[in-house]
């Protein structure tokens, strides 16, 4: 399965380490060179030499989106920092590129709801920790 991160913080390299180590091709794509560095951390080879694929660039251009390989994407993934980033490149990738599997992260518990509604796959890490937090406090 090709797979496609788009934002190469703790959550997309995290992401990304894990499904490289699970067999699958994956690319990632971020604006910031340095970033890359997150893909390297302790492993015992380069990202590169370990089958991966990086492509510095901005995800709302379509031709940095071709170039970290959507067209052959079977999951996309959605992790940069920003909402409305995430959103709009999701959209993209279901709706131009028909990526069968789209993944978008969230902050905003109402955005994520609907956009869920739309078909994107979302997660909420705000609406998890409300989640826990009400588990917590509301606990008998």
């Amino acid at each position: 399965m090709f797979i496609l991160i788009v934002g190469c913080g703790r959550v997309g390299s995290a992401v990304a380490k894990r499904a490289l180590d699970a067999g699958h091709e994956v690319s990632v794509m971020d604006r910031d060179p340095l970033s890359h560095e997150r893909l390297d951390r302790d492993q015992t080879s380069t990202w590169e030499d370990a089958g991966g694929r990086f492509t510095v660039g901005t995800a709302l251009e379509i031709d940095g989106l071709i170039e970290a390989g959507i067209e052959q994407a079977d999951v996309f993934m959605a992790a940069t920092s920003g909402d409305n980033t995430n959103l709009v490149i999701s959209q993209i990738a279901q709706r131009r590129f028909r990526v069968p599997r789209v993944v978008v992260r969230v902050a905003d518990p109402a955005r994520a709801a609907w956009y869920a509604e739309q078909g994107l796959q979302t997660i909420c890490p705000t609406q998890v920790a409300i989640d826990q937090a009400e588990q917590v406090l509301l606990a008998p």
